[in-house]
């Protein structure tokens, strides 16, 4: 690359556990997770469950087996869930919901987001030749949809349609923390609605490692054991469940200085003419690009030293997070738009 300094704005994911997180991590008191003796990640779920309003907590690797043991826990192979259009749960876990639970998918609404009225259109009738219908799942925030809070009382009011329907509700809440601050409604008043909810700790909160998936006593008793079968039974994971519970507790309320960055970034690109910014709501920004392949703009965004994502042929996402200060944001929006004028210019 022919700059010197690099920021990257792929994910929230790319985030560096800090001197004090590494501390905490190193000092862990630990003990095998798998027989439950494990004090950090005991606290870790205790005080995770304690957030969400939840009766219990269970501490997975990521976020994508946090997703599949709901789906595992909720529904029978053969099942329909009920999903937002983009939804992370079909769209980016690797066709895991109908290679392991056996389920196919039904989307419902536009956007990411739905109504109540949209999650009915969607639920087929019982009979011998249709799927069941068994599950709703909202993603909250919405990723593919730019970073979307999902309004708490159309959830409610979905959730409510679903229970009419003897549907079960899943929240995706990967970066629930985001849309809590940004909302002002808390975690737990945002999960209360749904039978399970999933939140990742290394999203945003800036944890290296892990997700959790809270609901009933016999709910998360039942994806325990889906976590073994799956492979996420972690030993002495207490080194990793310090990182977590450090990032829940110390870097949980600083998330409102990403949704500024986030602002300030979309404000500084929609400027430019054939630039289609979606105004962000936390901090994910969504870009469209008129005239451009998005996969030349990565390429000369990279060359100035600035690494994004592409979600399409002609559009770009940015996602701000704890490594990056708002004066980095602010040399990587104007390197981002120096980038697309250059492709412009050469390009007539």
């Amino acid at each position: 690359m022919s700059t010197e300094a690099i920021f990257d704005l792929r994910s929230d994911t790319v985030t560096r556990p800090g001197r004090a997180m590494r501390e905490a991590m190193a000092s862990a008191a630990v003990g095998d997770d798998v027989y439950g003796e494990d004090p950090t990640v005991i606290e870790l779920e205790r005080r995770t469950a304690e957030l969400l309003g939840k009766e219990r907590a269970l501490f997975v690797p990521s976020g994508t087996m946090s997703n599949q043991i709901a789906l595992l826990v909720h529904t029978r192979p053969g099942d329909e869930v009920v999903i937002g259009e983009g939804a992370h749960i079909a769209f980016y876990e690797s066709g895991a919901g109908a290679a392991l639970a056996g389920v196919q998918f039904a989307q419902a609404g536009a956007g990411g987001l739905f109504d109540a009225d949209e999650l009915r259109s969607v639920i087929k009738p019982q009979a011998d030749f249709h799927p069941r219908t068994s599950l709703v799942c909202l993603e909250n925030t919405h990723n593919r949809a730019g970073g979307r809070i999902f309004p708490q009382a159309a959830a409610e009011a979905v959730v409510k349609r679903a229970r009419e329907h003897g549907l079960l509700a899943h929240l995706d809440g990967a970066r629930l923390w985001h849309a809590a601050l940004a909302s002002g409604i808390s975690e737990a008043e945002l999960a209360r609605p749904f039978d399970t909810v999933s939140v990742c700790f290394s999203k945003g909160l800036g944890a290296p490692v892990g997700s959790a998936l809270v609901g009933s006593h016999d709910a998360v008793g039942r994806a325990r054991r889906y976590r073994k079968m799956l492979g996420g039974g972690m030993r002495q994971a207490g080194i990793l469940a310090a990182g977590a519970l450090f990032a829940l507790e110390h870097q949980r309320q600083r998330l409102s200085l990403d949704h500024d960055s986030a602002r300030l970034l979309a404000r500084t690109l929609q400027q430019l003419p054939g630039v289609r910014v979606v105004p962000p709501e936390t901090n994910i920004v969504s870009i469209a690009l008129d005239g451009l392949g998005a996969e030349r703009v990565l390429a000369e965004a990279r060359a100035r030293g600035v690494l994004l994502n592409s979600t399409g042929p002609r559009s770009l996402r940015a996602v701000t997070h704890l490594d990056l200060t708002a004066a980095d944001v602010e040399r990587a929006a104007q390197r981002l738009c120096d980038a697309i004028i250059s492709l412009r210019g050469s390009a007539t």
